[in-house]
């Protein structure tokens, strides 16, 4: 039932964390490799976010350090001692770099304690898997209809969606209960929502009950309410800026 997930999530993350500082061009490095697990982020990344809802669901506020990097002044210790791309996210753990989000979620559930993130049930693991391996063609299908007509060109993805949520009765989440695949969507859909609303005016629940209702229980869930954009008009105006030249 979705009551044992929507407990951990209001009870093991009640207590609102103080977001570190952003490290930039002029921070000096943590003491890398010191033995210390960092989760490596940026705020505004939803690929980061993903990861960074994961460590809070499961309780890891204290056992994995947040440390924030600023994407567009990044530090050049980031590149040459973590991600030689200049990525986000990454996690340091057991002297090593791990690093794509839908990997570390994952790595996160598995590695370390608290609540799972993914049912013993085998059918509902293989149909999350099957979810998570289709999030690359939702996102890809998001962005590439920007330049294009959204409303026209994601309904069927939308619809995809919505379906999905009606496979199982015994929550209102993909799985039923919360699980790393809300997670892995959640992070994209609040902000393709945004969008969609405030350029193309146009309600991505509308006839999508489902979908309204997952969307509504997840923002119930503090594991994921503490890790929301302070500004979410930023990937508005990225949206705009990247995709429609305003």
């Amino acid at each position: 039932m979705a009551t044992v997930a929507l407990n951990c999530s209001f009870f093991c993350t009640s207590v609102q964390e103080i977001r570190p500082p952003t490290l930039s061009a002029t921070s000096d490095p943590p003491p890398i490799f010191d033995g210390t697990t960092r989760l490596y982020i940026s705020y505004s990344c939803p690929f980061a976010q993903r990861v960074w809802i994961t460590r809070n669901y499961k309780g890891l506020q204290e056992k994995i350090k947040l440390v924030p990097i600023d994407l567009q002044n990044k530090p050049a210790w980031y590149k040459e001692k973590v991600h030689p791309e200049g990525k986000v996210p990454s996690l340091e753990h057991d002297g090593k770099i791990l690093v794509e989000s839908i990997d570390l979620i994952k790595y996160i559930d598995v590695n370390f304690e608290g609540p799972s993130l993914y049912p013993n049930d085998p059918t509902k693991k293989e149909f999350g898997e099957e979810l998570i391996k289709y999030v690359d063609i939702f996102t890809k299908e998001m962005f590439g209809s920007f330049k294009g007509d959204p409303v026209t060109q994601t309904s069927a993805t939308y619809d995809y969606l919505e379906n999905a949520l009606g496979k199982y009765e015994d929550g209102p989440f993909f799985l039923g209960e919360f699980s790393l695949v809300d997670i892995a969507y959640i992070t994209f859909v609040e902000r393709f929502q945004l969008v969609s609303s405030e350029i193309y005016k146009h309600d991505i629940t509308a006839g999508r009950p489902k979908l309204a209702t997952w969307i509504e229980e997840v923002n119930k869930n503090n594991a994921y309410k503490q890790t929301k954009p302070e500004n979410p008009q930023e990937f508005v105006d990225f949206v705009k800026k990247r995709f429609l030249g305003q």
